[in-house]
């Protein structure tokens, strides 16, 4: 968070029989006894039964190899449509185990998704931890996720555009999506039809809500006089027109929430546009009690001997 106002944040083996139809091939041809044109008594008859001979000879060593060759080439066919399989069945899973890793620093253990062919669903998603440097400076460009995901409810609407970070390598759609669930929930800023909000991928917002590398955000955050490098949050820009999401953050949670990304994303999106909607920093004053959305809980939950429990929503009780 800044300092003035920060985020809550096998081959085959040789053929049976293949040798001895080979071996078998050439007795025929050199075996005892009267061949075909052969007369022992006549010169001119023994010369073309020389060449009888050669020629048989020639045509059934021919045929020989010519059957070795196909066995072979069948077995090689048959082992590279198997091993293409395999790594066909290999690449299917592999992303997936890629994308699970543990956030560096912080503790307990990261949920893991078995590989599958079965597309992941949005809460799985919102479950796993993806990879992403907390050092990462990425391009400064932005993209502007397209769609259009008109407001559900008839409050006061708000209108925002979501832009992603060109180079962050995370799921920009996701983001989307995650944003778009987490405002028009009831118990989000939409509660009690007081507010809808609706994303738009052109024309003019009230807002753009932005995922941004460590780098970025923290450029855009110095916009409005805010400091995000010290614990890696996000802001509310508030003379500029972005609401920045830390893209670690994001990525990789904190410390306070452990294993519970999903909430903690959910958190950060409160928060931030808490911000924009003219919300400031407050804190819980009894011990156990829920965090109030606005409280700075990526930094810290538990303050003058108070433990304040995680809590990602303004309405929890709805």
């Amino acid at each position: 968070m800044p300092r003035q106002r920060q985020e809550v944040d096998a081959g085959l083996g040789p053929a049976p029989g293949l040798r001895q139809a080979y071996v078998d091939a050439f007795d025929e041809s050199e075996g005892s006894g009267e061949r075909p044109g052969t007369d022992e008594s006549g010169t001119e008859d023994a010369e073309k039964g020389k060449g009888a001979k050669g020629r048989a000879f020639t045509g059934i060593a021919a045929a020989a190899v010519t059957t070795v060759l196909a066995v072979v080439v069948a077995g090689q066919v048959a082992a590279g449509r198997h091993d293409a399989t395999a790594q066909t069945q290999s690449a299917a899973g592999g992303g997936l185990d890629a994308r699970a890793s543990a956030s560096p620093g912080d503790t307990g253990s990261t949920p893991s998704v078995t590989p599958s062919t079965t597309p992941l669903t949005y809460d799985q998603k919102m479950g796993v931890r993806y990879p992403l440097s907390a050092t990462l400076k990425a391009s400064g460009k932005f993209d502007a996720v397209p769609g259009f995901d008109k407001a559900p409810g008839k409050g006061q609407k708000y209108t925002y555009r979501v832009d992603v970070e060109k180079g962050l390598g995370l799921d920009a759609a996701l983001f989307a999506q995650a944003v778009q669930k987490t405002l028009n929930d009831k118990r989000s800023w939409a509660h009690n039809g007081a507010r809808t909000f609706e994303r738009i991928s052109s024309g003019t917002p009230d807002f753009v809500i932005t995922l941004a590398s460590p780098g970025t955000t923290a450029e855009w955050c110095a916009k409005s006089g805010l400091d995000t490098t010290e614990d890696n949050v996000s802001c509310d820009s508030a003379s500029t027109e972005r609401v920045m999401i830390n893209a670690y953050r994001w990525a990789q949670g904190s410390k306070t929430y452990g294993d519970a990304i999903h909430p903690y994303r959910q958190m950060l999106i409160n928060h931030e546009v808490g911000h924009r909607l003219g919300y400031g920093h407050v804190t819980c004053d009894k011990d156990g009690e829920l965090a109030p959305v606005m409280q700075q809980q990526t930094k810290f939950l538990d303050h003058d001997g108070i433990h304040c429990r995680a809590n990602p929503w303004p309405y929890p009780g709805s």
